[in-house]
């Protein structure tokens, strides 16, 4: 009997086969490791008025706007820093100083991952006696935001140094704490937080964008 009648991926008489061929495995296989999709935690909506919401945490906590400046760290909390000193000029009709910073050369795991092309570090005024707001998206190790400590300092000594975050997300590896917060998320180290004027979303590492 030649082979091909002992092979064959579908029976006479419409009977059910019991050799499944190649590609009903491969998709079965394929459906079972693909990757969860993003999920949205916060629309273009809701990362607008959280900035409104630190923006007015900000002038209360410092009793208005005496000596403020918005330092964004390079580079996804500079969009962040830019728009919450529109947020305050809307509030209280007064311009709030904006910086940003590069932090990439103060980190301490320099030598431990890739060294990134250098962006902009831009100090607008003198820092000595001023109160920096260090703003950034995402809160993760806190190494950065130490990073950005040691990079401020070659511009003077602040009397005050506080923390604005759009997302803290946990994993704290340094005692590092914000004072404020756009939206607490936990989540897995497994996990990538993408933020955007467009929103945040969560999903697994690799998943597709």
């Amino acid at each position: 009997m030649p082979d091909s009648n002992l092979t064959a991926a579908t029976p006479p008489n419409g009977g059910v086969s019991l050799f499944p061929t190649d590609s009903t495995s491969a998709t079965h296989t394929a459906s079972t490791d693909k990757p969860t999709p993003e999920k949205l935690v916060l629309s273009a909506d809701d990362v607008r008025r959280a900035i409104t919401r630190i923006a007015h945490e900000i002038i209360e906590r410092n009793r208005g706007l005496g000596g403020v400046v918005l330092i964004g760290l390079q580079r996804g909390g500079v969009w962040i820093a830019e728009q919450l000193a529109e947020a305050i000029s809307r509030i209280e009709s007064a311009t709030v100083p904006v910086g940003s910073v590069d932090v990439s050369m103060y980190r301490d795991d320099i030598g431990l991952r890739p060294i990134s092309p250098g962006s902009v570090t831009e100090i607008p005024v003198a820092l000595d006696g001023a109160v920096v707001v260090l703003v950034d998206d995402v809160l993760y190790t806190g190494r950065t935001v130490r990073a950005a400590l040691d990079a401020i300092n070659e511009y003077g000594r602040p009397r005050m140094v506080q923390l604005a975050v759009l997302v803290d997300r946990g994993h704290r590896e340094l005692p590092i704490r914000p004072d404020f917060v756009g939206k607490n998320l936990p989540s897995s180290s497994e996990e990538d937080v993408r933020v955007s004027p467009d929103g945040v979303t969560i999903g697994e590492r690799g998943a597709a964008r």
